[in-house]
Formats: C-alpha cells, sequence, structure tokens
C-alpha cells in the first residue's frame, strides 16, 4: 500500500479527531505509514490563532504514539505551513527549530482573504479568483520558503462558484508552468492531494493534466496526501491516485523522513 503524507487532527484549528483515531484508521486500511502534518498558519485574517498551536506538545504527543504504534505503523511528524510572504522568517524559524521528517507549503489565503469563504469571490469573477490565487502561490514559491513538497497548487477550485466545471490547466497554463518550473529549480516536489474527490471535482489537488505537465517539465518528487481531517478519509482514493501517477508518467512516489527523500515504486 501506500504512505498518507497529509492528514490532520485536533492540534489542527479545523479538525476535531484524536491522533489514536487517525493511526487507527490508517492501520485499518493497511497503509504503509502516516504522516501528520497539521496547520500552522501564521497572520491568518479574523482569528489568529486558529492554525498555531504548542510545537513542543504536538511531539511530545506524536512521539509517544510513534513508539507505542512502532509494531503496527510508522508513523512520521510534519506540519502544513500557511505560506505567505509576510509570514516567511516566522516559518523559517519553525522549520529550523523542529526536526520535522516532511514540511508541506501551502497557500490557503489571498491577500489576507481564504477563498473556502463565499466573499472571497465577491466583486471579482471565478476566473479572476483564480488568477489572483496562482499569482499568489507563486509569489510564496519565490521567496526563501523552506518546505519538501507544494500541497494542492490548485486547492482554489474546491471553493469556486463553480468549482472546477469552467476550469482548466490549459485557460492558466502559462502561470501554472511559471509555478511548477520555480518549484523543479527549487528542488522541491509537489502532492497529489486527494481531497479534491471529496469535494467531488473527480480530480485531485492539483488535476492530472498539471501532474503530468510536472512530469513534462522534469519534476521528480511527487507525495500523496488526504489531507484527511477526519478518519475516514484517511488513505482516501490512493489505488485510484497511484494508477493516476503512472498515468502521467510517474514510475515512483516518495516518503520523507528527517527532510530526506526516498523514491518508492509504484
Amino acid at each position: 500500500m501506500f504512505w498518507d503524507q497529509h492528514m490532520h487532527c485536533s492540534f489542527s484549528g479545523d479538525s476535531d479527531s484524536k491522533p489514536e483515531e487517525m493511526i487507527n484508521s490508517a492501520i485499518s486500511k493497511n497503509l504503509s505509514g502516516i504522516c501528520f502534518t497539521d496547520h500552522m498558519d501564521f497572520d491568518f485574517p479574523e482569528e489568529p490563532n486558529i492554525f498555531l498551536f504548542d510545537l513542543d506538545d504536538y511531539f511530545h504527543t506524536l512521539n509517544e504514539l510513534k513508539e507505542a504504534y512502532s509494531h503496527k505503523l510508522p508513523i512520521h511528524i510534519g506540519v502544513e505551513l500557511g505560506l505567505q510572504t509576510q509570514v516567511v522568517d516566522a516559518n523559517l524559524a519553525v522549520a529550523e527549530k523542529y526536526p520535522f521528517d516532511f514540511i508541506i507549503g501551502s497557500s490557503h489565503l489571498v491577500n489576507h482573504m481564504d477563498p473556502y469563504y463565499p466573499e472571497f469571490f465577491a466583486g471579482r469573477s471565478e476566473d479572476e479568483g483564480y488568477s489572483e490565487y496562482f499569482d499568489t502561490v507563486l509569489s510564496n514559491i519565490k521567496t526563501n520558503a523552506d518546505f519538501d513538497v507544494y500541497g494542492h497548487i490548485d486547492y482554489v477550485v474546491r471553493y469556486g462558484p463553480n468549482k472546477n466545471k469552467f476550469y482548466s490547466y490549459e485557460k492558466f497554463k502559462d502561470i501554472i508552468d511559471e509555478i511548477l518550473h520555480t518549484i523543479i529549480q527549487k528542488g522541491k516536489g509537489i502532492e497529489i492531494n486527494t481531497g479534491g474527490f471529496k469535494y467531488g471535482l473527480g480530480h485531485p489537488n492539483p488535476t492530472e493534466e498539471i501532474i503530468k505537465r510536472y512530469h513534462e517539465l522534469g519534476g521528480e518528487i511527487i507525495t500523496f496526501g488526504s489531507d484527511a481531517h477526519v478518519p475516514e478519509f484517511v488513505g482516501y482514493e490512493f489505488t485510484r491516485t497511484a494508477e493516476l501517477a503512472k498515468k502521467c508518467g510517474f514510475k515512483y512516489y516518495t516518503v520523507f523522513e528527517n527532510r530526506k527523500p526516498e523514491f518508492i515504486p509504484l
């Protein structure tokens, strides 16, 4: 089976799931291993502390569980850092201080607005909202942010008024190609996030077209992540995702330990 390297538990402000519940779900689904990647988003609008948590407690709790379940399931400790140009130093301090196995860099905000809320699209067309999101992703990648893979590159599409009905790689290919080029040049990877299936898109985030284009441009590092916030979505649609990755040209997926990649045959 596969490693799920994007999941959240009660350390994230948007999850009430106990870490043990996520672990037991992974065991029941015969996953090869998991990595917790709880949200750390500095300078979040309206509720500035909702996605901040005690990292010392996080490592203490997860290291105890890692030991307790060592005979059943390998457990890694990661984090999903919310990237914004004004919080680069804060994120770097976190990445340098703690011994993470894996760091996802993600864009959840566009000019202090979260596309999760319909208000983001007020006064702008869907395409304008998507374009502004991709511009933000590129700005965040061009900083010296420290991460291993970029998370759900087209996250914004989950929440558009029409989701992906009128969305395509071709429509935004210039900015998306620049994003992918920059990720590759920096030696980073991308994740295939199966949350898109959960949100009814019929595709992962990013779409197959973007994954294929990443491979064509020379990208080699891909990870699988369910983005699960509840146990039932751990490892969601991973068999389907592995077949999709193969069709896009990949022969391996990647697992990170101590921030170092290991390439595992699909």
